[in-house]
């Protein structure tokens, strides 16, 4: 949290005190602390880490010191349209947050209300009054990232000028002689061509690349926001060389072209390291090539980032603060299990912990973290790899993916023995990574001692905010949000545009549903109660379903309802 800085420290003691907050002796502490260990955090930063108080207890005293409004902000709070008021770049770097323009009077939700350079730059740039709330960071951070997307998507149309086909043009008839491509692979036509594919599908924030070989035909498809659209069509004639340049960056075998090879490819884009993992498929009509982007920028994200409600947000961090147990985070492939543990074990690296983990492959580097990448033909496994990592003294263990009945038994026996151990699992719901767990011969005493949540999640595409319109859905659908128990007063979807490829939609959001086994639910797993029986029991008590958080986020206008019910399909 970015604290205000206030010259008198005890101004902001004094403001709890009065509030009853914190006592004197805890301030007392905390002054003592920051003098003595040299501490250049703020003492409102030392009491919040101390546990004697919230972020939103200090902002909230700090707004009352200042006679400004203190508002606990979201998505709710937040009109949209009003960002674009001010540059995403600015509301970054100062966290601001536009909330909503009455007049000529703009709303803006602060974390330093007491930055008078920072009110008359918001005023000089939107030409409005401002009226300023104090809110934490955290909070407006994660209502920016709610609306902003993670990255500008656009298209560049007609790169490859008609010289640029005339030198394609001058492949096409060279014939297929093995011996030849390493030579055609390195020529100037076919460098670019793969350096384009690349680059440009990092910039549309794109997670894979697919060169497919037809018949007579050569298409590039690009995967976004968890869909594929095909980009361009190269000269069918190309394909051949297109596949040796990508061979020959990620160091794999041009001769061999009956087997599967897999490799990577490390580039550096704008002075940042980006990381491609490559896969070559022999098919009917040639090989296929899909090139996996991993870009650290996309993948460190914060928890606050990542679509949590308030609440949701508040308990899963309570979960992965605790000493020993498993947390599971489930569902399908690209759902983004691996974001979510990778910005857990960020919020818990420091350097008092031992973080290890056991990944398939190592997906992103994480300073301070230990991470270890499993080898399937040297015979390092998961389980092997896990029951090493054991003797590593680790803290947390993050295990990629509990695949086989060793992994869940030795997951299982860290746990007990005093070990926060998190991974994944692939199950439809929360509740299910119980049966899961059981069918992987893990017994039911041990689930109900070890498990302590299992978090499962959903991407789903947001509204592209520069075609969001209100509209009027048909019936059934209306039908469908009432019987989860919803009421949406408005409905929204982007109609297309540029900025969006014209599909309505930029970026994407997750879903969350949060199972945490209390007493009774784990009485229910050792006598061997049934999926269903564990999910109505959640359910009873509380549990948000994957359904009902995205018709949340619907009702914020965020997503709409189609892609939340396209998503959620299996709980209709």
């Amino acid at each position: 949290m970015s604290q205000i800085a206030v010259e008198n420290k005890m101004q902001l003691g004094q403001l709890l005190l009065s509030r009853n907050i914190v006592t004197a002796e805890q301030i007392e502490t905390a002054l003592t602390e920051q003098k003595d260990k040299g501490h250049r955090k703020l003492l409102g930063e030392l009491l919040v880490e101390m546990g004697y108080c919230t972020d939103n207890q200090i902002a909230s005293a700090l707004a009352q010191g200042y006679g400004v409004p203190y508002a606990q902000v979201g998505p709710k709070l937040c009109d949209s349209k009003v960002l674009e008021i001010l540059p995403r770049e600015f509301l970054e770097e100062h966290i601001a947050l536009p909330l909503f323009k009455v007049y000529d009077v703009l709303t803006v939700a602060v974390s330093e209300p007491t930055n008078v350079f920072l009110i008359d730059e918001i005023e000089r740039i939107s030409g409005c009054k401002v009226q300023i709330v104090c809110s934490t960071s955290k909070d407006i951070k994660a209502t920016l990232q709610t609306y902003l997307p993670s990255a500008n998507v656009f298209v560049i149309d007609d790169i490859i000028d008609d010289e640029g086909l005339e030198d394609f043009t001058l492949i096409e008839n060279i014939a297929q002689d093995i011996g030849n491509l390493e030579e055609i692979a390195g020529q100037s036509p076919v460098v670019k061509l793969v350096n384009y594919l690349l680059y440009n599908a990092v910039r549309e924030n794109a997670s894979d690349i697919h060169i497919e070989p037809d018949d007579k035909r050569l298409r590039v498809r690009y995967r976004v926001d968890g869909r594929l659209y095909e980009k361009m069509s190269p000269p069918h004639q190309m394909h051949s060389a297109i596949v040796s340049r990508i061979k020959i960056m990620a160091e794999l075998d041009i001769a061999q072209r009956r087997l599967p090879q897999d490799g990577g490819i490390h580039v550096l884009m704008e002075g940042r390291p980006i990381d491609l993992r490559v896969s070559v498929m022999p098919g009917n009509f040639g090989e296929k090539v899909v090139i996996r982007i991993l870009d650290p920028q996309k993948v460190l994200f914060s928890l606050e980032s990542l679509g949590f409600t308030y609440d949701n947000l508040k308990l899963f961090r309570q979960v992965i603060q605790s000493p020993n147990g498993i947390v599971l985070v489930t569902g399908p492939t690209g759902s983004g299990k691996n974001t979510t543990l990778y910005a857990a074990l960020s919020e818990l690296n420091n350097d008092e912990v031992n973080i290890c983990t056991v990944e398939d492959p190592v997906e992103c580097n994480i300073t301070g973290i230990n991470q270890f990448q499993v080898h399937q033909s040297a015979g390092f496994e998961f389980s092997t790899a896990l029951r090493s990592l054991l003797r590593q003294d680790p803290d947390i263990i993050m295990v990629g993916e509990i695949r086989d009945q060793a992994t869940a038994n030795i997951a299982v026996q860290a746990a007990l023995t005093g070990h926060l151990v998190l991974s994944t699992l692939h199950t439809n719901d929360a509740p299910g990574a119980v049966t899961r767990l059981l069918d992987l011969g893990v017994a039911p005493y041990l689930v109900s001692a070890s498990l302590i949540a299992v978090l499962a999640q959903r991407l789903v595409r947001k509204i592209c905010s520069n075609c969001k319109t209100e509209y009027e859905p048909p019936a059934s659908i209306r039908k469908v949000v009432e019987k989860a128990g919803g009421k949406i007063q408005k409905y929204y979807r982007g109609v297309g545009c540029k900025k969006c490829r014209n599909n309505g939609y930029a970026g994407r959001i997750a879903i969350h549903e949060l199972f945490i086994p209390d007493e009774e639910i784990m009485d229910m797993i050792s006598e061997g109660a049934s999926l269903k029986q564990l999910r109505a029991k959640s359910l009873q008590n509380g549990m948000v379903s994957l359904q009902s958080d995205g018709i949340e986020k619907v009702r914020a206008g965020i997503v709409s309802i189609e892609e939340v019910l396209r998503t959620t399909q299996a709980e209709l």
